[in-house]
């Protein structure tokens, strides 16, 4: 509304002093919600959806009507309005002060430059109209404000006289740099001429204007490749090796993209490079057995067996790296590829039944530690159903902290640990965070031990249901090699994790059962029936995640994913 009646809202107060308190008196606060809050339960007023600020809106506003109003009457109000936005538009006042210098107007009363500048200087600090008046690179504008700032003429005179001595874009790069507008400085340097390209290059580092500067010169400029190399050492600083050396590559820099893409293992862009450059064939082999050593540490088996046999021509290294990768299908592939079936005897045999042996008893190692947690797990719950049941027996069916009981953890437990958590709260949140941590121990007793198996059940399921496809790629190359025993045994080990992680997950995480009923409905339901179920439900649904943040979620079971053998029985 008062939007719609600024013109309204000028003329009646009729008065330039008035509207400069009003703009200088505006803040950027919602009065509504701090001086005037609404009522607990009313409706909440709708926000402005503008994403402005109110004070620039209203300053905007204010300064477009009094310029449609009367431009030299309201002229110092509309100074203000500049001034006033949340960020001062001081360059645009000053240019219409000197505007006004140039033009003086002819009306009657009307404001002059030098009555202009002072009420300038009344609402801005000195030294800031000062820099930005040199930020308009107009140095009449520049003198006109220092003259009236009652500087002395020694403290900016032989600045201004250097200044002016200069080429005009360099003059323009030197103001900038002063100001610290380093975008625009550069800009300013680069046209400048090519004398000045080491001082392009240091502001470049400095301020780390790489992409800007990249965009000023032609791609097939030295300046270019100059700035994509500097760029390059800055980005391999910044562990991004990879970039860099996609920037020396396309500046015409392999040697030293090479050396980059070889760092960080980009093996693909480092063989390109190579065989541009074109290194001979046995500094190729060289750099191949390099990058598969890179690559074998980081348990890229399939990348480095490749690198091995195509690169290096070394297919016996290529297989073994496979079968100690377990990709048994490709390493067999190789083998009668290079017919090297010496080799299925000498290691890939020797390593499916190592691998068999390895799966079984890790599996079986899961499996049991899974069982003691489930079985800890459901003891924990009975001992603090128990202690929640006897409170309730001490205090009454009303007793507040019962219920809190039930859904958080062991009061009993919990107020051995009230003085340290008190002062846990005080730490860093570096140390908050390991104190999170440490209260999720597996230690017997400790309050949060229920939190903490689940936790460990979690990963314990996660982990067995990844090996799926694992186990199903060792079963085929066993069954093909007739070792049908240690694979029936594999695929049985494995079949019953499975069975019986799948079968302990609504008893782990009940609640996972809880949040998929629906609403009690039918024909003997009534209307209060119906209502308190559905209440019930959404009272349940944030309690667990309010009081209890530590509980994890159920984990997702892949039983999409076909793993087993049908010819194993």
């Amino acid at each position: 509304v008062f939007l719609e009646n600024i013109e309204t809202f000028i003329t009646q107060l009729n008065s330039i002093n008035h509207i400069n308190l009003f703009l200088t008196e505006l803040k950027e606060e919602d009065t509504s919600c701090t001086m005037y809050p609404r009522p607990e339960g009313s409706p909440s007023q709708t926000p402005s959806v503008s994403g402005q600020k109110k004070v620039d809106v209203v300053c905007d506003a204010l300064r477009k009507a009094m310029e449609s109003m009367n431009p030299n009457k309201f002229y110092l109000s509309i100074l203000t309005a500049y001034v006033k936005k949340t960020v001062p538009e001081l360059e645009v006042a000053l240019q219409k002060v000197h505007e006004l210098r140039e033009n003086p107007p002819a009306a009657a009363g009307a404001v002059s430059a030098e009555e202009a500048l002072k009420y300038l200087l009344f609402l801005v600090n000195v030294n800031d109209l000062y820099e930005h008046s040199l930020g308009t690179y107009d140095f009449d504008l520049v003198l006109m404000v220092a003259e009236k700032s009652q500087k002395d003429p020694k403290e900016y005179l032989p600045f201004l006289n250097m200044l002016k001595s200069l080429e005009p874009n360099y003059q323009r790069y030197t103001i900038d740099k002063h100001l610290k507008r380093y975008r625009k400085a550069l800009v300013h340097l680069s046209k400048s001429g090519e004398e000045h390209f080491t001082e392009v290059l240091q502001l470049v580092k400095e301020q780390k204007l790489f992409s800007e500067a990249l965009k000023l010169y032609t791609t097939d400029s030295p300046q270019y490749k100059r700035l994509s190399s500097a760029y390059a050492e800055h980005l391999v600083e910044q562990q991004q090796a990879e970039q860099a050396g996609l920037l020396l590559w396309r500046c015409g820099l392999p040697a030293r993209a090479l050396q980059a893409f070889t760092s960080c293992s980009s093996w693909r862009n480092a063989i390109c490079v190579a065989q541009q450059i074109p290194l001979p064939t046995d500094q190729l082999a060289l750099l191949a057995r390099d990058l598969a050593e890179r690559l074998t540490e980081q348990r890229r088996y399939s990348e480095a067996a490749l690198l091995l046999d195509q690169y290096a021509k070394d297919c016996e290294e290529a297989i073994l790296a496979l079968i100690t990768g377990a990709v048994w299908e490709e390493a067999l592939r190789l083998i009668y590829m290079h017919n090297r079936q010496d080799i299925t005897e000498t290691n890939l045999k020797p390593a499916l039944l190592e691998a068999v042996n390895s799966q079984t008893g890790f599996l079986e190692a899961q499996v049991a530690t899974f069982t003691r947690h489930r079985s800890r797990l459901a003891v924990v719950r009975e001992q603090k159903e128990k202690a929640r049941l006897d409170m309730l027996d001490e205090e009454g069916p009303d007793c507040p902290d019962a219920e809190l009981y039930s859904e958080a953890s062991s009061v009993m437990t919990a107020s051995k640990y009230s003085q340290s958590n008190s002062r846990i709260s005080s730490r860093s949140s570096k140390n908050r965070r390991k104190a999170e941590r440490k209260k999720l121990s597996l230690k017997e007793g400790s309050p949060m031990e229920d939190r903490a198996l689940m936790h460990a059940l979690s990963e314990i399921i996660s982990t067995v249901d990844k090996m799926r496809e694992e186990i199903h790629s060792l079963l085929k190359s066993l069954v093909l090699f007739q070792f049908d025993k240690q694979a029936e045994k594999l695929q049985l080990v494995y079949e019953e994790a499975l069975q019986t992680m799948e079968g302990a997950v609504p008893e782990v995480w009940p609640e996972a059962l809880l949040n998929s009923n629906t609403p009690v409905t039918g024909p003997n339901s009534t209307a209060n029936s119906i209502m308190a179920s559905f209440q019930q439900q959404q009272q349940q649904k944030p309690a667990a995640s309010q009081l209890d943040p530590e509980i994890p979620t159920a984990p997702k079971m892949k039983n999409g994913v076909k793993w087993k053998l049908t010819i194993l029985k």
